[in-house]
């Protein structure tokens, strides 16, 4: 058991520490409702979502005793159990005198149990929000145990629009006019694509030592630790593999061939438990093939990691790549990655297009360049063309990295649209 004079004193150093960060503004929406789950990879700024609202409510005339924080990876917890959590709500009204106030619960994930609490708390009609890393947070089994009191909210690392705001660097039409503005912009592109957005990497001068850090612990911690793995090594070696197929699809079977041949015999359903772990913490999203028949949607997909700059620490020549990656992040960011409810695809049957977005009818191809290239424009604008006569396509583009012009077709338009302009205008 948890002393409570223990836990009053973490309490209240939670208070002075949250008051001190300089927060940065996320477009997170999170309105008309009392209870939410944040899920997403670690160090995505899941608990400055937390922080971010718990400022505003003291700027709005609250006062922390309307308000508990406490996070579940503070090493002073060390021991804490399902059974305590009552112990966080008798310390509260013994400090306070407030029976029922606001709660923050910081990756509650790490307690056994956890769940059953956070239903309680919303059956009590009290404001909770909380944070966890694991994907499985959100599985049927423990969204059927919330019984659907709690919002899912999924935080990604910064989007384009959030690390600009984070470097102070202005983005509106009257900067992007100047020679000055646009420079700098672009320069902060280079660095976005590049390195991505993990919030603390932000204004590091070298990233790549954060960023590896980061990688070991999803790894070695949030996968191998968690799933008793007991070959890290065919991992790490699936991990190197799936970066390097990007923009490829890759099935199970193909994936468990290369590990064979190289790091020692591995089955097919192994390597479909590692997928589905990488995915569980977040490091790896699953894109499905809308033309495909339910079997090879499920074993033959598209991967792509939840940050560039976690994706850049396993590539040789990354440009293209990176490109393609977040183009797929910022869709994931707007429609979501609800595995149950897919709203984002690629095609592939006879023409490869590498994103399809039903419900807007979007179609969308990612190119580094299409100029100087005639063959590469072609290939582009063909699939694109083609793509009308198997699917609706209200909209045609083709991203790159700073190249834009129109093409016109039998069909209307299809837009060439530098990346750094779709990042601003799609988030």
């Amino acid at each position: 058991m948890i002393k409570k004079a223990q836990l009053k004193q973490i309490l209240l150093d939670n208070r002075r520490e949250i008051e001190s960060y300089q927060i940065v503004h996320r477009d997170i929406v999170t309105e008309g409702f009392n209870c939410y789950v944040f899920v997403g990879v670690r160090r995505a700024g899941k608990s400055f979502v937390l922080y971010e609202k718990m400022q505003q409510l003291l700027r709005e005339g609250h006062v922390w005793n309307d308000m508990l924080y406490l996070s579940f990876e503070d090493e002073r917890l060390m021991g804490f159990t399902y059974e305590d959590f009552n112990a966080i709500l008798e310390c509260h009204i013994e400090m306070t005198g407030n029976a029922n106030p606001m709660l923050f619960l910081d990756e509650i994930h790490n307690i056994d149990g956890w769940e059953k609490f956070a239903r309680r708390m919303a059956d009590s009609k009290r404001t909770v929000w909380i944070t966890g890393s694991n994907a499985k947070m959100l599985s049927k089994e423990i969204m059927t145990t919330l019984g659907g009191r709690y919002i899912p909210v999924e935080v990604y690392p910064f989007c384009f629009k959030e690390f600009l705001r984070s470097r102070d660097i202005p983005c509106d039409e009257q900067t992007l006019m100047s020679t000055t503005g646009k420079s700098m912009l672009m320069r902060e592109y280079a660095e976005y694509i590049n390195w991505g957005g993990l919030p603390e990497s932000v204004n590091l001068t070298v990233k790549r030592n954060y960023l590896s850090s980061v990688y070991q612990k999803i790894y070695l911690g949030d996968i191998c630790a968690r799933n008793k793995i007991s070959n890290p090594n065919l991992l790490r070696l699936m991990i190197k593999k799936m970066a390097e197929s990007v923009k490829q699809p890759l099935s199970y079977s193909r994936v468990t061939k290369i590990l064979s041949s190289v790091g020692g015999k591995i089955t097919t359903p192994t390597t479909s438990s590692y997928i589905e772990y990488c995915e569980d913490a977040w490091l790896l999203i699953r894109l499905h093939n809308i033309c495909a028949a339910f079997a090879e949607r499920e074993t033959n997909s598209k991967y792509y990691f939840i940050d560039n700059g976690l994706l850049s620490l396993l590539l040789v020549d990354p440009t293209t790549t990176l490109l393609e990656n977040n183009v797929a992040l910022s869709l994931f960011r707007k429609y979501g990655n609800d595995k149950d409810n897919e709203r984002v695809f690629f095609y592939n049957q006879n023409i490869e297009v590498d994103f399809y977005v039903p419900e807007d009818e979007l179609a969308i191809q990612v190119s580094y360049s299409i100029e100087g290239s005639d063959e590469a424009e072609k290939r582009e604008v063909e699939a694109l063309h083609k793509l009308p006569k198997a699917l609706s396509c209200k909209r045609r583009v083709i991203i790159t990295y700073d190249e834009e012009k129109t093409i016109k077709d039998e069909y209307g338009v299809i837009e060439v649209i530098p990346c750094w302009k779709w990042l601003l205008k799609a988030q």
